[in-house]
């Protein structure tokens, strides 16, 4: 039997930073494939650094590493940059790497020890604000120590002397992904900047920073396993098969909470290779490669990431054709209709 570990979720009344209150396990996370999304991602990313002034060619940029992959390494090439694996750097890219670290100052600090007098720190987050917003409770799980909005991590780095000095907000994640720049205090590139003051107003304004506020995400699990329950013992109640894509660690927590198992759904494909053969902890639904998954006959696919349903209808179009519908679950059911949502097929 799979052990299961209980998480509460606690909000700082100083920071306003969101941590698990305590994480018994041990770091095992396999790296998934990079989705086109993510990737898309990096892109728009870089293209904004760059507009910025940030990127330049010839100079040294550090990746800090993510179980979730999202480094720009390949994205940066064409700018004639220098990748370094240690040493100072002249820009240090953060992808939801810092909030793996258990212990948060000394992970911060670690990265302004390595950064260039002058040099910029860009962070990419998965922005508390929006899970809060959208109810995506799932998105807590262990190996996340830390959930930042960005009033929060503005913060955590004027403690720590440096600046926000721009800031980029993006689709991703239901409009949840937000980049910060961050440079030393007294550098060339500390000063006033808009954006960031403009980005802190508006999740101040929503209640991030409001306990009562962010509490209400477990009334929102609550809801979430409710209608994921519901609907899965409807689909087995017409007769209707399910399986589903996407073996992300997110899936683990609202699979386990809504008490899931094979008599709901037969199996989860997955993209990585390294997760076939592989089952959902606790649930133990077995993880199967995308090419297998129409074995099965599912009349329903669920999506555990909204992200990935343009992707996915492009790359498996047998699931439409078959008379089968996509559903995401992100965390609550919603059936795609054969023609909504269509992806716009690129010339």
């Amino acid at each position: 039997m799979d052990p299961q570990y209980r998480m509460r979720m606690v909000m700082s009344s100083v920071s306003g930073l969101m941590q698990l209150e305590d994480d018994p396990t041990s770091p095992e996370e396999v790296m998934g494939v990079e989705p086109a999304a993510l990737v898309a991602q990096a892109e728009a990313s870089v293209a904004d650094a760059y507009s910025a002034g940030f990127i330049r060619r010839g100079m040294l940029v550090r990746n800090f590493a993510s179980p979730h992959g999202g480094g720009w390494q390949r994205q940066l090439e064409p700018y004639g940059v220098v990748d370094v694996a240690d040493g100072v750097a002249d820009l240090i890219v953060d992808v939801h790497g810092m909030m793996h670290a258990a212990d948060q100052k000394a992970a911060f600090l670690e990265r302004l020890e390595h950064l260039a007098p002058d040099g910029v720190l860009l962070m990419v987050i998965f922005d508390a604000t929006a899970i809060v917003r959208e109810g995506m409770w799932n998105s807590l799980r262990n190996g996340h120590f830390a959930y930042y909005s960005a009033p929060t991590l503005v913060r955590m780095a004027t403690e720590i002397g440096m600046t926000a000095v721009g800031a980029w907000s993006y689709p991703l994640y239901n409009n949840g992904t937000t980049m910060l720049a961050f440079a030393r205090n007294g550098s060339g590139w500390a000063g006033p900047s808009p954006s960031v003051d403009a980005l802190c107003a508006a999740e101040e304004a929503e209640g991030v920073l409001d306990p009562t506020r962010v509490a209400r995400l477990g009334e929102m699990h609550d809801e979430a396993v409710r209608e994921v329950r519901d609907y899965l013992d409807g689909l087995r109640d017409s007769g209707l098969v399910a399986a589903g894509y996407g073996a992300a660690s997110r899936a683990v927590a609202l699979l386990t909470s809504a008490g899931v198992t094979t008599a709901d759904v037969l199996c989860i494909a997955d993209a990585s290779e390294a997760k076939h053969g592989r089952a959902m902890p606790v649930t133990r639904i077995p993880i199967v490669s995308p090419a297998e998954l129409m074995a099965y006959k599912p009349d329903r696919v669920l999506l555990f990431v909204a992200d990935l349903l343009p992707e996915m209808r492009r790359a498996m179009p047998e699931v439409e054709a078959s008379g089968a519908r996509w559903v995401v679950v992100d965390p609550t059911p919603r059936e795609i209709e054969p023609d909504q949502d269509r992806p716009t097929e690129r010339a």
